[in-house]
């Protein structure tokens, strides 16, 4: 029997002001506990929340990264259940009237011929403050409540059910965490919760068009993890619908060390949230002007930059997407093309996408933190494209600027040198060395054997230690062996 899987993700990003959504109170991580808790975060009596319009600012520019509807008046609610680590008894969000409504995402599924392109919607994006956090380890078997997170501001991202895999499900998760931090608002550092993942599974027979009965998969805090989970409660769904079983609402949680999910509680064990407006926040009304503002302050997003790089610069859609994967990759090879000069735009996304791409990945870094800097990167470039450095040479230089060896690459050329050879008398003289030296080669060569060549080519290089121009070596070989 075919199945279909189908998966809706609820991502919670959160909003990188410096203060919390309804306080003053500091959003930093990594505070000891409970000092970032204020009055407010904790309901003293007599105290009233106040809107950061920051966070309002933050969640205007994701709706119009997604071409969504921004809301002219939103409402904030009261969400009521009671946990130890949510000191009010209930946490304000958004329900029935969110500040962002619709819009979609184009994600890119897979790699090489395989690769497709699929727009999946959003439901909504909705404000609302975060818990504290409950903490099981050394407390002498007991569980202690940090509440330096209640009331930092989360903006909760949900999508229509549009993926139908857990690779669709990735790929959209991380194009949604590439946005957020793109246009700033979050700093998707999903070790410390900025970016946290709930997804709702289910399946049904290929070609059905009711929806089958889901589960929720909660606080999925990595990548890896939420594709693990998702592989998992597909196969567990099917294998149990298959076996006669019935699938059950549930909330779930995932076992990183079993790789497998369990339930935490059924539908019919669920809270009643019982959201009503809450009464010490006036409705949120956004002005046509605010969202304008907002609008002119925009970077120029992912797709629009990809379409540049194509329609100026000349490269194919498959670099141009690979550059514009990251804000950090973005600006890293602008900076360099820059240096380097505009002609020299594939040459560039080269060196970033196959030297540098393979040291950083090496040695563990981000681009961002790459001990060659994107104007040394582009000088390199430079060189190579007016014939200064062979390509062998220049990988030396990339070397030295790793290291730290110079300030840039024609620092080093200079100190060690390394200018290429492209004095046609110096070359021609060391072919004749060559050619003398190695008759053996030069007949298997004239014999038909087109490796000979290659080798005669490589003790050339040789001779020259590298530096002579490969392609006015190969050019006067030939010429000299009377081609």
């Amino acid at each position: 029997m075919a199945w279909e899987v189908v998966i809706g993700l609820e991502i919670h990003a959160q909003l990188n002001t410096a203060a919390k959504i309804f306080s003053g109170a500091s959003a930093t991580f990594g505070a000891a506990p409970n000092v970032q808790a204020s009055a407010v975060d904790i309901a003293l009596p007599g105290v009233l929340p106040v809107l950061n319009r920051g966070a309002v600012e933050k969640a205007i520019r994701f709706g119009l990264a997604l071409g969504a509807r921004i809301a002219p008046k939103s409402v904030f609610a009261r969400k009521n259940y009671f946990y130890p680590d949510l000191p009010k008894g209930y946490q304000i969000s958004q329900f029935e009237l969110p500040v962002v409504q619709g819009g979609a995402i184009t994600i890119q599924v897979g790699e090489g011929d395989g690769a497709y392109e699929k727009s999946i919607r959003l439901t909504r994006a909705h404000l609302e403050e975060d818990a504290g956090k409950s903490l099981h380890e050394d407390f002498h078997g007991m569980s202690g409540i940090d509440l330096n997170r209640a009331g930092t501001p989360l903006l909760e991202i949900v999508s229509e059910p549009d993926m139908r895999s857990s690779a669709e499900a990735l790929a959209y998760a991380r194009a949604l965490h590439a946005l957020v931090r793109w246009i700033d608002i979050c700093d998707g550092n999903m070790q410390e919760g900025s970016f946290r993942c709930d997804a709702n599974v289910s399946v049904r027979k290929k070609g059905a068009t009711e929806l089958g009965t889901r589960r929720e998969i909660k606080n999925l805090n990595s990548f890896r993890f939420l594709q693990q989970a998702i592989d998992f409660e597909a196969g567990w769904q099917i294998e149990t619908i298959e076996d006669g079983g019935k699938i059950i609402q549930s909330t779930v949680l995932f076992d990183p060390d079993t790789g497998e999910t369990r339930m935490m509680r059924s539908k019919e064990d669920a809270h009643d949230y019982r959201y009503f407006p809450d009464p010490d926040l006036l409705p949120l009304v956004i002005e046509p002007e605010w969202i304008e503002r907002a609008r002119a302050a925009m970077p120029e997003l992912p797709a629009a930059m990809k379409a540049r790089f194509v329609r100026e610069l000349g490269l194919s859609a498959s670099d141009a997407g690979a550059l514009t994967a990251s804000k950090e990759t973005a600006d890293y090879f602008q900076a360099a093309l820059a240096a380097a000069g505009a002609a020299h735009a594939k040459p560039c996304a080269n060196w970033i996408m196959g030297e540098l791409a393979a040291r950083l990945n090496k040695a563990g870094l981000e681009i961002a933190a790459a001990p060659v800097s994107p104007a040394q990167l582009g000088g390199l470039v430079a060189r190579i494209a007016d014939g200064t450095l062979s390509n062998a040479i220049a990988r030396q230089v990339f070397e030295a600027l790793w290291n730290g060896e110079g300030a840039s690459a024609d620092e080093i050329i200079a100190r060690r040198g390394l200018k290429q050879l492209t004095d046609i008398d110096a070359i021609t003289a060391m072919i004749d060395e060559v050619l003398a030296a190695n008759q053996k080669s030069v007949d298997e060569f004239r014999a038909g054997k087109e490796k000979a060549f290659n080798a005669l080519v490589g003790q050339v290089m040789k001779a020259s230690r590298g530096k002579a121009n490969p392609a006015q070596v190969n050019e006067i070989l030939r010429r000299r062996l009377g081609l």
